[in-house]
C-alpha cells in the first residue's frame, strides 16, 4: 500500500500553473451544485504522516473553492470537556449539513491510533475502534454521506528533509515542535499499524487514498482531483438506489397477546400509599445523584409511550428529586430544518450530558422505528437498520460511562380514549391534545405492533426497556422511580 507511494510523484510549476485554473472553476461549479441541490454531505478525512501537509492541503482547497460552505475542523486529543462525554461526541456534533463539505485532519482515527503506538493500548483496543468507525461510517453514508478518507504519506526521510527544510526557514521555524520530532522517531511504529488501520477500515462506501506527499503541488492536484471526480459522480446520480424491500414480520403476536396486551394494567396506588412512596424514592434518588460516586458519570433517560400515558407526569416527579443545575429535558418534536440535513441521530447527539449531569428526553431517538416507521416517513430499509444503529450508540454510551434508562409508559386504548376526553373538557389541558393524537388512534395496532418490535430488538442488558402499567399515573410514578433508583444503584 505505501511501497506504491514511495515511489514519489513530482508536477513542474508550469503544468501546475496550467492545471489550477480550470481545476478552481470545476470545483467551485460542483461546490454551488452541491449547495444549490442540497442532495448529500460530502465528509473528507484528511489523516496521515504528521508534516505530510494536511494543513496545507486544507487550507488550499479552502483558498480554491468558496470557504463559506466548507467546514474544517483540526481535531487534536479531546479537551476535557470532550472527555467527559463518549469519544465519538466531539465528531457527530461537527458533521457538515447537506450541501455542504467537512474537512476532518486528524479524525476519528488519530487519537486511538496513538494510543496504540505511543500510550501502549493494545491491539485489541483499536481494533475495536476500528469496529465502531466502520459501524459509524456505514450509518453515515446509508444517510447519504459521501465519505471520501486520504491518508497522505512521507518516507522517514522525506519527513525528515521537511522537517529540515521547514526549521531552516525563519518563516516557518516556528511550525516545527519536539511533538514533530517525536513523532518522526515513531515512523517505523507507525506504518504497520497505519497498514493495518486502512486495510481494515477502506470499503466501497468509505475508501482510503493514498496520496504521496513529497511533492506539495501533486498532493494538491490529486486530493483536489479525487474530490472533485466523487463530488460530481455522486450529482449525476440522479436516482438514489433504493435498496430492496425486506419483508418484515412481527415478533410472535399470535393471539393478540404481545409485550403489552400481557401487562397487568389493573396494577394502582392508592392516594395516600403514592405520597408515603413518592417522598421516600425521591429522598432515595436525589441521594444517588448526590452520590461522589455519580460525579464521574452521567445519566441518559428515555421516556417513550402511548399518547396521554403520563410521560410528562413521569419526569416531572424525577426532576422533583434533582438540582436543576444538573439536569436537561429535551422534548422530541419533528426535526426542524437544521436537523433534517444532518443524520436522524444528530440532534439527540449533540445533547449528550457531561459528567454529573442528567439529559432527560421526551421522545426520542426510537421515533425512527416507531412514528416514522408506522406513518411512512422513512422507507422499510432505513427503519431496519436503525435497530442495530440505535444499540450501537447506546452501547458507546454505555462504554463512556453513561447510564441509559428506558422506560414505556403503556395504557390501553380505553383508558388513552378517558383521557383524551377529559383533556378536551378541560380548559387548561387542551393544549395537550392535538389532531395528530386522534389520527394515532387509529393505528393502534400499527404501533403496538411497532413498539414490541423494538423493545424485542433493542432492550439490552446495557440498556434494557421498563415497560410501565400507566393505567394508574400514581402506580406508573413510582415505578419510575423506583427502577430508577435501583438502576442506580446497581451501577454506582
Amino acid at each position: 500500500m505505501f511501497e506504491a507511494a514511495e515511489l514519489g510523484h513530482a508536477i513542474s510549476k508550469a503544468d501546475y500553473k496550467i492545471e489550477v485554473p480550470k481545476l478552481r472553476e470545476q470545483l467551485l461549479d460542483a461546490q454551488f451544485e452541491l449547495g444549490e441541490k442540497k442532495p448529500f454531505p460530502v465528509v473528507v478525512i484528511i489523516s496521515g504522516i504528521d508534516g505530510a501537509g494536511k494543513g496545507e492541503t486544507v487550507n488550499t482547497l479552502n483558498f480554491w473553492m468558496d470557504p463559506r460552505n466548507i467546514h474544517a475542523h483540526a481535531m487534536g486529543d479531546p479537551s476535557d470537556e470532550e472527555q467527559e462525554r463518549p469519544a465519538m461526541w466531539r465528531f457527530w456534533r461537527k458533521l457538515p449539513p447537506k450541501g455542504a463539505i467537512g474537512f476532518f485532519f486528524g479524525s476519528w482515527y488519530s487519537h486511538p491510533m496513538r494510543q496504540h503506538i505511543e500510550g501502549g493500548k493494545s491491539r485489541d483496543y483499536l481494533d475495536s475502534y476500528l469496529e465502531d468507525f466502520l459501524r459509524f461510517e456505514r450509518m453515515l453514508a446509508d444517510e447519504g454521506a459521501l465519505i471520501l478518507k486520504f491518508w497522505l504519506h512521507l518516507s522517514k526521510d522525506a519527513l525528515k528533509d521537511r522537517l529540515k527544510d521547514l526549521e531552516g526557514d525563519k518563516a516557518t521555524k516556528w511550525r516545527v515542535t519536539k511533538t514533530d520530532w517525536d513523532r518522526y522517531e515513531h515512523h517505523d511504529d507507525l506504518m504497520p499499524v497505519a497498514e493495518h488501520v486502512l486495510r481494515r477500515t477502506s470499503t466501497g462506501h468509505a475508501p482510503w487514498i493514498v496520496v504521496e506527499s513529497g511533492d506539495e503541488k501533486y498532493r494538491n492536484l490529486t486530493v483536489a482531483k479525487t474530490i472533485l471526480k466523487a463530488i460530481k459522480a455522486r450529482l449525476a446520480d440522479d436516482a438514489k438506489p433504493t435498496p430492496a424491500s425486506v419483508p418484515v414480520v412481527a415478533l410472535d403476536q399470535s393471539d393478540d397477546v404481545n409485550l403489552l396486551t400481557a401487562l397487568d394494567y389493573t396494577k394502582a396506588l392508592s392516594k395516600k400509599d403514592y405520597k408515603n412512596q413518592l417522598e421516600y424514592y425521591q429522598g432515595k434518588l436525589n441521594k444517588l445523584f448526590r452520590s461522589k460516586k455519580f460525579h464521574d458519570r452521567s445519566v441518559v433517560l428515555v421516556f417513550e409511550g402511548n399518547d396521554a400515558a403520563g410521560k410528562g407526569g413521569a419526569i416531572r416527579r424525577v426532576i422533583g428529586a434533582m438540582d436543576s443545575r444538573f439536569y436537561d429535558i429535551h422534548p422530541i418534536a419533528a426535526p426542524s430544518d437544521e436537523e433534517k440535513v444532518q443524520p436522524y441521530l444528530w440532534r439527540f447527539w449533540r445533547h449528550m450530558p457531561g459528567q454529573g449531569k442528567t439529559a432527560i428526553f421526551d421522545r426520542s431517538w426510537y421515533g425512527r422505528v416507531l412514528v416514522e416507521r408506522v406513518e411512512g416517513y422513512c422507507a422499510q430499509a432505513d427503519w431496519l437498520r436503525a435497530y442495530g444503529e440505535i444499540n450501537d450508540f447506546e452501547e458507546e454510551m454505555a462504554r463512556h460511562g453513561v447510564i441509559v434508562c428506558k422506560f414505556w409508559l403503556s395504557i390501553t386504548a380505553d383508558e388513552q380514549l378517558t383521557r383524551f376526553n377529559e383533556r378536551e373538557a378541560t380548559g387548561y389541558k387542551r393544549f395537550k391534545l392535538t389532531d395528530e393524537d386522534w389520527r394515532n388512534r387509529d393505528k393502534w395496532d400499527e404501533y403496538a405492533h411497532a413498539v414490541c418490535d423494538m423493545v424485542e430488538r433493542t432492550s439490552t442488558e446495557i440498556a434494557p426497556w421498563t415497560l410501565v402499567e400507566a393505567n394508574s399515573k400514581y402506580y406508573a410514578r413510582i415505578k419510575v422511580l423506583k427502577t430508577l433508583c435501583k438502576r442506580l444503584e446497581s451501577e454506582l
